[in-house]
């Protein structure tokens, strides 16, 4: 099996307060494809967001992740059970869940082991539900900037992992039969210069290149886009989403 990479938890804090939430209208298409709503698992959970959501719909949500940190910034709730494991092997029991989703965190599965999982504790007819999201949009001279510190400044300290992102999830294999949601989705929100900053220190490239180097590359990043961006101003960012939605049919 794969050897495991936690690139997480030292920006636990970072992640819970500026990573990007996923549209309303995501998780109902997804949710339109479900015939039945008792028990979710939400794999490589993070901080719990898409737990959390899924707890409004679920009668019982289990959400796993292999950092610890992570966890322990998630949001609590009654229906929702948190623990420490890995994607490709669980404690769950054989054909469990409803509804099988994967937030921006397939990429670094072991893609054979963990199909093989997904077939284990689905139940027959399970929806299984993956997506990520690319690389922000702001303006055309902020994205120029921010385009070349993700290719030419951090580009070689991103995890080989990352490509699968790039290619939108095409590239990596899954043994479902494949669904397609009934529209595209996009991220919107709008934040601060402050808030880009704390986002940006949550890349896993910014981490492996102040390991290397002892110095953040975000600072000079954020000094040249400050000539665009006024402190306090708040400016529409979006992120385009992909989805790789499929049915385990046993």
């Amino acid at each position: 099996m794969k050897e495991l990479k936690d690139n997480f938890s030292k920006q636990a804090g970072y992640y819970k307060k500026y990573r990007p939430t996923y549209p309303k209208e995501l998780f109902e298409d997804i949710l339109d494809l479900c015939g039945e709503r008792a028990v979710c698992w939400d794999c490589g959970t993070g901080n719990g967001q898409v737990a959390k959501v899924l707890s409004e719909y679920f009668k019982k949500v289990y959400a796993t992740d292999i950092s610890a940190a992570q966890l322990s910034k998630a949001t609590q709730d009654a229906k929702i059970t948190y623990s420490v494991e890995r994607a490709e092997q669980t404690t769950f029991k054989n054909d469990q869940f409803d509804l099988i989703t994967v937030a921006q965190a397939i990429h670094w599965f072991d893609f054979k082991d963990f199909n093989k999982e997904l077939s284990r504790v689905a139940k027959n007819g399970a929806i299984i539900a993956i997506w990520g999201y690319g690389l922000l949009r702001i303006d055309s001279m902020i994205d120029t900037l921010i385009n070349s510190f993700y290719k030419d400044v951090v580009g070689p300290y991103w995890d080989k992992e990352r490509e699968h992102i790039d290619n939108s999830y095409q590239t990596i294999p899954l043994y479902f039969k494949e669904l397609r949601l009934k529209r595209d989705h996009t991220i919107k929100t709008k934040w601060t210069l402050h808030e880009l900053d704390g986002y940006l220190n949550t890349w896993s490239s910014v981490q492996n290149y102040m390991a290397e180097h002892q110095q953040n590359p975000v600072p000079q990043l954020i000094e040249k886009i400050g000539h665009f961006w006024d402190d306090n101003a708040d400016k529409d960012v979006t992120f385009p989403i992909f989805t790789r939605i499929g049915t385990i049919e046993k």
